[in-house]
């Protein structure tokens, strides 16, 4: 008999085949049926763009607290000298701000300010004129400041003030064309070409504050210059100093210490001051520097619109120092919302600060006039 023949299948080719037939199926599913999870259950969800509802933590870069030279943190420690005190106050919109923001409609804000003193906040005194409040409450404050971006009220907020203005011309130039408009300019009353560089500043957008020379504990051995407040001063006399140092400048909002750790350490002498900055429309900031000073209190007492310094940026004028101090500021406005950090016009403070806040929006927060660091709760 004859051998049968087994009939042999090409499954090596048939396997080829089918895998072709697959991945071209595949191919073919993927391009045209628009089902790339193959019919799995799957849920939308809808991200809001709003920053409503978000706290401050929610958004904000953390983990960022220099360490002093002692090793110790500096982020808890509020203040110069690193004593611990209260911080400064807290800003809250107003009511209409609020509405206004809920309804997705935000106020512009100016490049620039008045430079002409209001008739209306402007009254005739001794050396010049006063600030004043009009017969309808209009006050200096409300007229001068210069309005606070509020279409983001849980963003981190710091107000940085430079003082010393006025005294040079180079540091006052470089100040007024470098330093972003938020930033708050401080005039000593004894320097020169006030007006123009008050227009300079207001027209760049800049709010400011006039510098009141107060008493120091070694006055006067150490004397900020005529005119001081001084505790021993009789109320007329205290008057009329004032009055002169307020008759320097006019645009601005209120006023701030320049030395003074002996007055602002006497209540009776600060409250009598404050009573009058309070008469006359002004706010008054505590630059920080004494950790001796009852401002807060008589602030409070006086019902008089108040801020205080949380931080002196340039106590050590060093690049690296002024760095280590903003980032300090950076982590109280996180912690606390808000804070206000002080410096003096030097070179060196206004470069470290120019080039800080390039990026201070990247980082979560947001540079704001002082007017908007005042504690809508007090004297408001």
């Amino acid at each position: 008999m004859g051998k049968r023949k087994v009939l042999r299948l090409p499954f090596g080719l048939v396997g080829a085949g089918l895998l072709v037939i697959l991945i071209t199926t595949a191919l073919v599913w993927i391009g045209v049926v628009d089902d790339p999870l193959g019919g799995e259950p799957t849920a939308v969800v809808r991200l809001e763009r709003s920053l409503e509802g978000l706290s401050a933590r929610d958004i904000a870069v953390v983990g960022i607290e220099p360490e002093v030279k002692d090793g110790s943190s500096t982020a808890s420690e509020g203040g110069a000298g690193g004593a611990e005190r209260p911080l400064g106050p807290r800003f809250e919109p107003n009511p209409d701000e609020t509405e206004t923001l809920a309804a997705g409609v935000a106020p512009p804000i100016p490049s620039s300010l008045s430079i002409r003193a209001d008739s209306r906040v402007t009254e005739p005194g001794p050396y010049g004129p006063l600030p004043a409040v009009s017969t309808d409450g209009l006050r200096p404050l409300d007229l001068y400041a210069r309005p606070a971006d509020n279409s983001f009220p849980n963003v981190p907020k710091i107000a940085i003030i430079v003082g010393g203005l006025g005294l040079s011309q180079t540091t006052t130039q470089m100040a007024v064309e470098q330093l972003p408009p938020e930033t708050t300019f401080a005039f000593a009353p004894y320097g020169s070409s006030l007006d123009r560089w008050m227009q300079r500043a207001r027209q760049e957008g800049h709010e400011m504050l006039l510098q009141l020379p107060l008493e120091p504990f070694d006055y006067p051995d150490n004397d900020p210059g005529p005119h001081t407040l001084l505790v021993s001063l009789k109320s007329d006399q205290m008057r009329d100093r004032l009055a002169w140092l307020l008759s320097r400048l006019t645009n601005y909002v209120g006023v701030i210490n320049y030395t003074g750790a002996r007055f602002t350490s006497d209540e009776a002498a600060l409250q009598g001051l404050l009573s009058e900055i309070t008469d006359r429309g002004l706010m008054y900031v505590d630059d920080g520097s004494s950790s001796r000073s009852v401002a807060t209190a008589a602030a409070s007492g006086e019902h008089t619109p108040f801020s205080k310094v949380d931080i002196v940026l340039d106590e050590v004028p060093k690049a690296d120092e002024i760095t280590a101090r903003l980032l300090q500021l950076e982590g109280v406005a996180r912690a606390q919302g808000m804070a206000v950090g002080g410096a003096s016009a030097l070179p060196v403070t206004i470069e470290q600060i120019e080039e800080w806040s390039k990026t201070l929006e990247e980082r979560g927060l947001q540079l704001i006039p002082v007017s908007a660091s005042i504690d809508r709760a007090v004297g408001n």
